[in-house]
């Protein structure tokens, strides 16, 4: 483990009694939370606890709860609870940003789509088939087929 890691807060670096020191609680205390599988503790190879940044600030929310009258299991979930809720608020804000992204984006889009037709409206494109048949000045009209003529009515009388 590198000098670099300690910066880590979750490098396992802390023993029990450097970690319990450093909260100012008894060593019992930290292991009462492995043993109640509040905070998990990794292992070296020897068997000893390894403590990180990161277990220690949750440990210290905990022993806070603890030291106000609630139960270490009361604590634990409170926290537990704090921590989801905290979770869930970071999210909801990344989706409401990502839905405002996208709302500019189709605004921006609908903006364009719509200059676009208003191009189109004030400077019509002649027909396509009309350039392809006969060339660009025959308005479209011309392409039309000619009306069938009825045929001629009999009279009756002859």
């Amino acid at each position: 483990m590198g000098a670099e890691s300690l910066d880590d807060e979750d490098t396992p670096a802390l023993t029990t009694g450097q970690a319990a020191e450093f909260l100012g609680v008894r060593p019992a205390f930290l292991r009462s939370l492995d043993a109640g599988r509040m905070v998990r503790p990794e292992r070296s190879a020897g068997g000893h606890r390894r403590w990180t940044r990161r277990q220690l600030a949750h440990a210290w929310r905990i022993r806070e709860l603890f030291d106000e009258g609630l139960t270490l299991t009361a604590a634990a979930m409170i926290v537990s609870l704090q921590d989801e809720v905290a979770l869930v608020t970071r999210e909801r804000d990344q989706a409401h940003d990502e839905l405002e992204r996208a709302r500019r984006e189709l605004a921006r889009a609908r903006r364009d789509l719509a200059a676009v037709r208003g191009e189109q409206t004030a400077h019509p494109a002649p027909s396509v088939r009309a350039h392809r048949v006969c060339g660009p000045e025959v308005p479209t009209t011309a392409l039309r087929p000619p009306l069938p003529t009825p045929p001629p009515q009999r009279n009756s009388r002859t």
